[in-house]
């Protein structure tokens, strides 16, 4: 009897630890698939605005855009970023969801928080990146980059819409979309 009990009880656990393993993997999969679509979105961006701005006699910015483009986010895989910068940690695990995103904004230059002085500071190569990495969020999620930068990209980023750096973003978004932007 205790032999067919301790037989049934080992399965249920295996049978458990193969679920959890699977679990685990299925979740893994769908972060490193969402991950490198981003990537891949931001990647066609810098490539199109680089492309872009080549043709406007921009050579040296054109062509640092197309490659800081295939190193975009390289970060989200290794360490605390790949361990809890996703959905399920942010639900699951706030605080760490929390550390991840600030870890990642301040040591990837294409984030205004990386930048002492914010948007109103950056370079304009890191400017172009973040405007691919927004376009890219945006079509993500379904929405329009130039109606995000107008609600809350100016609060969030404190911009007026007189300001140099909101007119830059303006300009480059009308590069990047090849379309004017009111």
């Amino acid at each position: 009897m205790v032999k067919g009990w301790l037989f049934y009880t080992t399965s249920i656990i295996i049978t458990y630890c193969f679920k959890v393993q699977k679990m685990s993997n299925d979740l893994i999969d769908k972060q490193r698939e969402t991950l490198c679509r981003h990537i891949e979105n931001v990647q066609r961006g810098c490539s199109i605005l680089g492309e872009r701005l080549i043709e406007r006699n921009e050579d040296i910015l054109g062509h640092k855009l197309i490659a800081n483009g295939y190193l975009h986010d390289n970060s989200k895989f290794y360490g605390i970023e790949w361990k809890h910068l996703h959905t399920d940690s942010k639900k699951n695990k706030p605080e760490l969801f929390q550390i991840a995103s600030f870890h990642h904004i301040t040591i990837n230059k294409h984030h205004p928080e990386y930048w002492d002085g914010g948007i109103h500071k950056m370079p304009r190569l890191y400017l172009c990146e973040l405007i691919c990495d927004w376009n890219a969020r945006s079509s993500e999620f379904g929405n329009d980059i130039r109606t995000w930068v107008k609600k809350h990209g100016t609060k969030k980023y404190n911009m007026i819409v007189q300001s140099t750096t909101y007119k830059e973003i303006k300009e480059l978004i009308n590069i990047l979309l090849d379309s004017t932007f009111v």
